[in-house]
């Protein structure tokens, strides 16, 4: 038995030939000479049983008759697999692999005389059909809304009418990987929501219930399951073939919604647990519909947020079918085989474990800090010590040129010499960040110096930890943090901003809180002056969107910095080093992200805008398990410590308020 193989190196082509090998007889396949390489490959996965029995023949797919000489072997089988499966592909690379590639195939079959010609089509060709569409049904009308399903339309209408053997057509589903391993080569169909997925997962709790679409069908089938069925149906005696065409599709068809929370339990995410069907989109009117989408605003946002998810344009338009396909012939021919599809709750976790280890966009970015700061100067504020001296550390490390700015000139000094110890670059500006004419001078003084700053990291800051009952003849408390925490941070911004717009090119990191997202009791006046950078930070990102300026909010957890010492209650308190906090700063800057949130404190965002007054319940529940001392019992206590009169005591807190933070350390990251 002789088989000859076009696409043999390809995704379903690999699994196709090692089925094949079961067999008695040698497969031929095509390669062109620069894809040797691909066939070795194949070679040694498939280990002995492949040597002397996958015998490369050169020729291409886009040469009339494939351009093979010297070939005059018999062949019982051939087997057309090589196409672009991609919906993302380039419409004239389809045009040149699935039709003009398909018929030099027919070309090269007919003047070879070969037994059966197996061509696999896919399910694409059904395009906009609604209804059952079976599997003798082709031309039936159906629109056909992308260049992929033309394509593999035109190409299985040349094996139709021009193919001289007998001829089987397999329409394989959304072929995804293998259903024991996981293993993939090819990124199409619901790989392209996994990034969507895997953000959820890093945004907010498994349990946290969303909405999402139920779409309509989709027919996933995992490749092992397509190469058992084609070989299996292929080899069948003309007899028991119940059909010339198979649908090699899952009988039981899925809605994408249904398929999404397959993959999201997979991932342990958020679940779409309410789904949103047709029905809630066909209430606006379609003219209205297309109106809305064709404004260029809504391209422009909508071709950002696809951009952000890794998502192509065409999956979304393509997304799922209006059809269901009706695939009794396949299962006759399989029956008593064992050959069936999966429940996709048995293996996606197995396909989503293999995406995220070895397929996922950002294992292929550039991740290196050194990479992102290399001939850039980066600017940080509050340098002197906790979270900014770590993250100028890290800068240094990485080789960067570092701006250190923050009050004490001493302190910057010794923070410069360690980081021209290990490798980096630092200068020395200081400045009173609480002083606008001080925030003045010190960035005029940069800029002459230095001529710009590409990276401004806005960390300094002040906290203050005291009720608003404590506060009523305290209104300096608001002024100081104010003028640090905003105004300090928004002078600066405001003086290089206007090179970096310019220069179009620039990335400023504002380090606010997660009490910004919790609304913290306690906490007002620090809140409300990271709340109004942060207000002032969405505003400017907006404007300068088409700028090349990135902002970037980090809402920072708790971290054990010398802020945060006086008060002793945070011992209980899940926090981060400052090392493990200058690492989320590095990775922004990398990454460039919009921000930067841990689960607890996006949670705390959405509940507080699902259900505000109960959020609000919650908090005061907190506010009243952690009491609070009255400020000059406190400063007298202070003297007392500092004159020796009595020992360091923990703040009055309740023994259910301490269980209650040590249960956070396990919801926080």
């Amino acid at each position: 038995m002789n088989y000859f193989v076009t696409g043999a190196t390809g995704f379903i082509g690999r699994h196709l030939v090692a089925e094949l090998l079961r067999r008695e007889g040698t497969i031929y396949a095509l390669v062109r000479e620069g894809s040797r390489g691909k066939l070795e490959a194949l070679h040694e996965r498939l280990g002995r049983a492949a040597e002397g029995r996958v015998v490369p023949v050169s020729g291409d797919l886009s040469t009339p008759a494939l351009g093979v000489d010297g070939f005059d072997e018999p062949i019982d089988h051939l087997f057309h697999l090589a196409a672009i499966y991609d919906m993302a592909a380039d419409q004239h690379a389809m045009e040149r692999a699935n039709v003009e590639g398909t018929r030099n195939v027919i070309q090269f079959a007919n003047a070879r005389q070969v037994g059966r010609f197996h061509h696999v089509s896919s399910i694409a060709v059904a395009g906009g059909y609604r209804g059952v569409f079976q599997e003798d049904m082709f031309h039936e009308g159906q629109p056909l809304p992308h260049a992929y399903h033309r394509t593999k339309f035109e190409s299985e209408r040349a094996v139709r009418e021009r193919v001289e053997a007998t001829t089987l057509i397999f329409r394989p589903g959304i072929v995804v990987g293998h259903s024991e391993t996981g293993q993939t080569d090819k990124i199409d169909g619901p790989y392209y929501f996994f990034k969507l997925i895997q953000r959820l997962r890093y945004a907010l709790p498994e349990w946290f219930p969303l909405a999402g679409p139920e779409g309509g069908q989709t027919n996933i089938v995992p490749v092992d399951f397509v190469a058992k069925a084609m070989d299996h149906i292929a080899h069948l005696p003309d007899e028991q073939l119940p059909g010339d065409t198979f649908h090699l599709v899952n009988p039981e068809p899925m809605t994408v919604g249904e398929a999404m929370i397959e993959f999201q339990k997979a991932a342990h995410a958020p679940r779409f647990t309410m789904r949103v069907g047709y029905q809630i989109t066909k209430a606006v009117p379609k003219p209205v519909r297309t109106g809305i989408r064709s404004l260029p605003t809504v391209k422009k946002v909508r071709s950002q947020l696809l951009a952000d998810f890794d998502i192509p344009e065409a999956a979304m338009e393509n997304r799922d079918f209006l059809c269901t396909f009706d695939a009794r012939d396949t299962q006759r021919a399989l029956q008593g085989t064992g050959i069936a599809v999966p429940p996709l709750s048995s293996y996606a976790f197995r396909l989503w474990d293999y995406w995220e280890r070895n397929l996922d966009p950002a294992l292929f970015r550039e991740r290196s800090l050194a990479g992102a700061i290399r001939g850039k100067r980066v600017l940080v504020t509050g340098a002197s010590s906790g979270i900014g001296l770590e993250t100028a550390l890290k800068l240094g490390e990485a080789g960067g040129e570092v701006l250190l700015v923050a009050r004490t000139r001493e302190k910057l000094e010794e923070a410069a010499r360690r980081i021209e110890e290990l490798g980096g670059k630092a200068h020395v500006h200081p400045a009173d960040l609480s002083d606008p004419d001080d925030v003045e001078r010190m960035a005029a003084e940069v800029l002459e110096e230095h001529g710009r700053v590409d990276i401004l990291v806005n960390n300094a800051g002040k906290s203050i930890r005291r009720s608003v009952h404590y506060q009523y003849d305290r209104f300096h408390d608001f002024e100081r943090t104010m003028r640090i925490n905003y105004f300090g941070a928004v002078k600066l911004i405001l003086a290089l901003a206007p090179g970096m717009r310019e220069r179009r090119s620039g990335h400023i990191i504002n380090i606010s809180s997660y009490s910004v997202q919790m609304n913290t009791p306690r906490f007002a006046a620090y809140v409300a002056s990271k709340g109004a950078l942060d207000a002032f930070s969405r505003v400017f990102a907006a404007e300068a969107a088409d700028d090349g300026v990135h902002v970037t909010t980090i809402y920072m957890p708790l971290v054990r910095t010398p802020m945060i010492a006086p008060t002793s209650i945070y011992r209980s308190f899940p926090a981060l080093e400052p090392d493990e906090a200058a690492q989320l700063i590095a990775d922004a800057i990398i990454d460039r992200p919009k921000r930067v949130s841990t689960r607890f404190g996006t949670f705390s965002q959405v509940a507080y805008s699902l259900w505000p007054k109960g959020a609000d319940q919650v908090l005061n529940t907190f506010y009243k398990l952690f009491p609070e001392k009255d400020p000059k019992q406190k400063e007298r206590e202070r003297k007392a410590i500092e004159a020796g009169e009595r020992p360091v005591t923990d703040d009055n807190v309740s023994t259910e308020g301490v269980a209650i933070a040590h249960m956070m350390r396990g919801i926080y990251f």
